[in-house]
């Protein structure tokens, strides 16, 4: 089956320029087109097209991702530099998701400390509380944004 730019982009839940931008930066030398220019995608064009949306929210250049495609085209003996590219993006992706994590972690003790202070009303009682009394799996968090290197006991956990 034949289908338009707009039928795929539908399929793959992103707009009709998303493709056009591929095709223009490179990234879709296997579509074939019409005698009047018009792309026609096929079934086969869709997983190219995944794996390109993947390597996007993965974080790769453009640049990146037309070397991909280059390079399997080429064929088999470009397995290893293709593993290669994946690997390094791998390891990008976990990096960031670390990041993330600890993100995740600071601003979920601002929804405590801002919850605890709307109980009491006043950011007094989550600010001065003695480092015991805010939850443990907050504690590191906290001393991290007051600056205490994580292995020092700060004055408040001494009272």
């Amino acid at each position: 089956m034949v289908y338009t730019v707009g039928e795929m982009a539908k399929l793959l839940e992103v707009p009709a320029s998303t493709l056009r931008y591929y095709d223009k930066e490179g990234l879709l030398p296997f579509v074939e087109r019409s005698s009047g220019g018009i792309r026609m995608f096929q079934e086969s064009d869709f997983e190219w097209l995944q794996v390109i949306n993947c390597m996007k929210k993965a974080g790769m250049s453009i640049k990146d991702i037309r070397q991909y495609i280059q390079l399997a085209l080429r064929g088999d003996d470009t397995i290893g530099t293709r593993l290669q590219m994946f690997q390094r993006q791998r390891q990008v992706l976990r990096e960031q998701i670390t990041e993330m994590q600890h993100t995740l972690r600071t601003v979920e003790y601002k929804c405590w400390f801002y919850e605890t202070a709307k109980a009491a009303g006043t950011i007094d009682v989550p600010r001065d509380m003695a480092d015991g009394d805010v939850p443990e799996r907050f504690r590191a968090v906290r001393r991290e944004l007051k600056g205490i290197p994580s292995a020092e006991p700060d004055e408040e956990s001494n009272r």
